[in-house]
C-alpha cells in the first residue's frame, strides 16, 4: 500500500510580517477617506437637501460607517 503526503511548512519570515502589516495599514486608511469624505459631503448638505434624502444629521455618522466599513 502506498501513501503519498504533502507537508508544506509556511515560511512567514520577517518581510511576509511587514508586508501584510502595511497592506493592512493600507487598506485601514483607505476605510477611513472613505468614511470622512462619506460624513463630510452629507454635513455640507442642508437641512432640505438632507430632508429630501430622508436624512437627519444624526444618522450621518452611522451612514457613513456604513458606506466605509460595511453593514454590521
Amino acid at each position: 500500500m502506498a501513501y503519498a503526503t504533502d507537508i508544506r511548512h509556511a515560511d512567514h519570515g520577517l518581510f511576509d510580517r511587514v508586508s501584510t502589516l502595511l497592506k493592512s495599514f493600507g487598506e485601514a486608511r483607505a476605510k477611513r477617506k472613505v468614511y470622512r469624505t462619506t460624513r463630510d459631503e452629507l454635513q455640507s448638505l442642508d437641512a432640505r437637501d438632507l430632508a429630501d434624502l430622508g436624512i437627519s444629521r444624526a444618522e450621518i455618522p452611522f451612514l457613513a460607517r456604513e458606506a466605509a466599513y460595511g453593514k454590521k
